[in-house]
């Protein structure tokens, strides 16, 4: 991956770009401009995904947290898998939610950065997840997860693509973390736990490219449909 300076970009900020709304204490979704975007954009199934993913949003605001992240991890994983270069025709090219959404699929980045902002969203804390760069032992290739923690310290609780079972991270021996981060910092990890702080996340290239592509007047359009 590499690395390069950005300007830090609050994630009340980013939520701001992507939902078009005042950056208060809990935002609240825009479910008309984001359900226009999807339809304009990538047609009347994506409107529909669109509107599926809204319902769960507006739906479990107050739900346990247990039901968030099953909520949230289900739903993303009915999307399909499938590489960036046939998708997009790049490589690593790294989609907002509603691009994974409106495309119908993506790679694994895809689908931990959906339910990463999908779950902050929904009011689960930004310090109580990070997206995670980890080793598939079982595929032999790099591969993206959302970790959560239930608290500081804790064998965080892992949301996958390739695995669609919630289990705590030393119960994924497929696994090898690499680095995490989430809206402020960066971590690089030696074990299933917390890791070694390395400073902010926006040295992220890739992170602080998506997070300047957050709004929903410039979507991606895919080089191969998927519906």
């Amino acid at each position: 991956m590499g690395f390069a300076r950005f300007v830090k970009l609050p994630v009340m900020l980013m939520l701001l770009l992507v939902f078009g709304l005042p950056a208060k204490s809990v935002p609240k979704l825009n479910d008309q401009r984001i359900v226009a975007a999807l339809s304009d954009n990538y047609g009347q199934r994506a409107a529909l995904r669109g509107r599926a993913w809204l319902a769960i949003m507006a739906n479990n605001g107050d739900a346990s947290t247990a039901d968030k992240l099953g909520k949230i991890n289900s739903f993303f994983n009915q999307l399909q898998f499938i590489d960036d270069s046939k998708l997009w025709g790049v490589e690593n090219y790294w989609a907002t939610p509603i691009e994974f959404i409106g495309v119908n699929g993506g790679d694994c980045e895809d689908f931990a950065i959906a339910k990463y902002f999908s779950l902050l969203e929904l009011g689960i804390a930004d310090e109580k997840m990070r997206i995670t760069m980890v080793k598939s032992l079982t595929l032999d290739q790099y591969h993206m997860v959302v970790a959560y923690y239930p608290s500081p310290g804790a064998v965080p609780l892992i949301l996958d693509n390739i695995d669609g079972e919630i289990k705590p991270a030393d119960q994924r021996n497929d696994l090898l973390p690499v680095y995490s981060f989430n809206g402020k910092q960066l971590w690089l990890n030696k074990e299933k736990g917390q890791g070694v702080l390395a400073g902010k996340s926006q040295r992220l290239k890739r992170w602080s490219n998506l997070n300047q592509r957050m709004g929903l007047s410039n979507l991606k359009q895919a080089k191969l449909s998927l519906e």
